[in-house]
């Protein structure tokens, strides 16, 4: 994810900003067998690859924050307590 967030940071060169690189890489990050099993095609396939692409896209508009060392110290130490 660090890697497609950088090649974001070109995107004045290469068009592709995180949404572009959320739409290409989605499907193959989030695949799902739904989606490629027969009972899903048309608009129902093409909203479920939308919200993969949306979900890609979050990720790597904060990849920074979601892969940062507290964040994962923060979930760890936090993992045996409960509310």
């Amino acid at each position: 994810m660090r890697h497609l967030a950088r090649l974001a940071d070109y995107c004045s060169i290469t068009n592709m900003h995180t949404k572009n690189l959320a739409i290409v890489w989605a499907p193959n990050l989030l695949r799902s067998k739904q989606i490629e099993s027969a009972c899903f095609s048309g608009t129902a396939a093409f909203m479920e690859v939308r919200i993969q692409s949306v979900v890609v896209e979050f990720i790597l508009n904060h990849v920074d924050v979601l892969f940062s060392s507290k964040l994962s110290s923060v979930i760890r130490d936090g993992a045996g307590e409960r509310f």
